[in-house]
């Protein structure tokens, strides 16, 4: 069995999309909600990003999934203050850009977090070998 992570969530019924995804042993970090009347949701695990594509790849809106290991940039738009003064992160997957737009700024950053912790692992297990 997978580890027992108590997992983050805005919305109950995201949490359980993004729960029926997860494929053992890997491990659900949290669901955020999204800005803006039906523009989707995120999850967040140990080996990549789960989120409502609104037919950006797609002409319809599907769920995608993102290993980290496609993932070459995640940053945050400068809105000219201090990191985060913004809640959009953006992240950079060969030539697609995804852009999500988070309720706070300390969601996108708690986001943030969590993607580059994950980042730093797969790129620290990958120096090893």
């Amino acid at each position: 069995m997978g580890q027992k992570v108590e997992v983050e969530y805005d919305n109950r019924g995201q949490l359980d999309r993004i729960q029926a995804m997860i494929i053992e042993p890997e491990i659900l970090y949290a669901v955020f909600d999204l800005k803006g009347g039906g523009t989707g949701f995120v999850g967040v695990t140990d080996r990549r990003l789960i989120f409502m594509d609104q037919g950006v790849i797609r002409k319809k809106r599907t769920l995608l999934s993102l290993p980290y290991s496609k993932i070459t940039v995640v940053g945050s738009e400068d809105s000219g203050g201090i990191i985060f003064g913004t809640s959009n992160l953006i992240v950079l997957a060969g030539s697609k850009e995804f852009e999500f737009e988070f309720r706070s700024n300390e969601k996108a950053h708690r986001a943030y977090q969590l993607i580059m912790w994950n980042l730093l692992q797969h790129e620290e297990a990958g120096m090893l070998k």
